[in-house]
């Protein structure tokens, strides 16, 4: 005979009124869950450090593919070429502007670094208020352009090396380096435009079902036009400012507009950090070569009514019918981005944090996290 669950209660113990609680053998398994996560979040990070080589060069071409496919589609579509020549046609162009800017560049920014460690006596005799500062530059500097540098030998002896020949080695790695992510870089991205659409339409047609495939693509369609459109404003945008800023360094007396307007296009491509970091660089070089206090302070300052007008006026109207983001998220971007990948990291975190967004935005479960992304 069965007995009552009231009978069963009371045999327990338990009170004649209690609901009874289900065991429910989730509870016990949250702790873990959240574990889990974590060693799975530390795992990504960990993976996208260590496989910087060939992860970084891979997402940069990504997100130059978004920026570059539909250049590429208007003269496969337009003009009728093929895909392979449309593609390398697209990446010589912008990588041969590239190339002769950064050539261009060169030799007045060889100068300034040549000039530095002599300016510094200027530097300290116009901010006198900075002097114990800049003595700890001095002595560093002092340091670095010294004759030798002890190191040992294999056989445990102390031997002099000299310090110009350490740092064109660490120079030559770096340049190295740079060289070969940016030709991985190349490559990888020349593939992905010649392929055009050929990848997703592969990934539409292993997903299972018509729901997750309809959704595939209007992910797909979403990040590829907004993040083109966001790239593309944001670049002529620092078009604009870059050719204002060297305007305003000429006539400030200045000089080598190109290197100064380069230098505000390359920097406006990081919220926040990126302007701060060219008006400092600005307000040093007019204190090098401008009389104090009015004619040095007047390059930063015209660049910062520079950086006003385009970043808090005419970019942010022009952008916000495509998404907002959360400016404390886009600061933790930026420097969790650049402490896996360094500074080309920092040009990918706003574009990296869109997608997420994007994607967040579309996928059911994650739609509070695209919230508090774009809030």
């Amino acid at each position: 005979m069965r007995t009552s669950a009231r009978a069963r209660d009371r045999q327990a113990g338990a009170p004649s009124g209690a609901v009874p609680v289900a065991r429910d053998a989730t509870i016990p398994r949250h702790p873990r869950s959240v574990g889990i996560l974590t060693l799975a979040v530390l795992a990504v990070v960990f993976t996208l450090h260590l496989g910087e080589e060939i992860l970084l060069p891979v997402t940069l071409a990504l997100v130059l593919k978004l920026l570059l496919q539909p250049a590429v589609r208007l003269l496969t579509r337009r003009l009728r070429l093929p895909a392979t020549a449309a593609a390398l046609l697209v990446i010589l162009a912008v990588f041969g502007t590239i190339g002769l800017v950064i050539l261009a560049v060169s030799v007045p920014a060889s100068g300034w670094i040549r000039r530095a460690p002599a300016s510094l006596p200027l530097l300290r005799e116009k901010l006198a208020i900075l002097r114990q500062p800049i003595d700890a530059l001095e002595s560093a500097l002092r340091e670095l352009e010294g004759t030798t540098t002890a190191t040992r030998d294999e056989s445990g002896q102390t031997v002099a090396v000299p310090a110009g020949s350490a740092l064109l080695a660490e120079l030559f790695s770096g340049t190295a380096a740079t060289l070969g992510r940016s030709f991985t870089t190349i490559v990888v991205l020349f593939f992905l435009l010649r392929s055009g659409d050929r990848l997703l339409r592969g990934l539409v047609e292993v997903l299972p079902r018509f729901r997750e495939k309809r959704r595939a693509v209007e992910i797909a369609t979403e990040i590829e036009r907004n993040i083109h459109g966001y790239l593309l404003t944001i670049t002529l945008m620092n078009a604009l400012v870059g050719i204002a800023t060297g305007l305003a360094t000429w006539l400030c007396g200045l000089g080598a507009p190109l290197l100064w307007g380069a230098t505000a296009f390359l920097l406006n491509y990081i919220p926040i950090l990126g302007p701060l970091t060219c008006a400092v660089i600005l307000f040093a070089a007019g204190l090098l070569s401008l009389a104090w206090p009015w004619p040095a302070l007047l390059p930063a300052g015209l660049y910062l009514l520079i950086h006003v007008a385009e970043g808090e006026t005419i970019t942010p109207t022009l952008l916000a019918r495509r998404f907002t983001l959360n400016p404390v998220l886009v600061i933790v971007s930026l420097f969790f981005w650049h402490a896996v990948w360094g500074v080309p990291g920092v040009f990918l975190a706003v574009p990296l944090l869109a997608m997420l967004k994007i994607v967040c935005d579309r996928v059911e479960p994650l739609r509070p996290l695209g919230h508090v992304i774009g809030s």
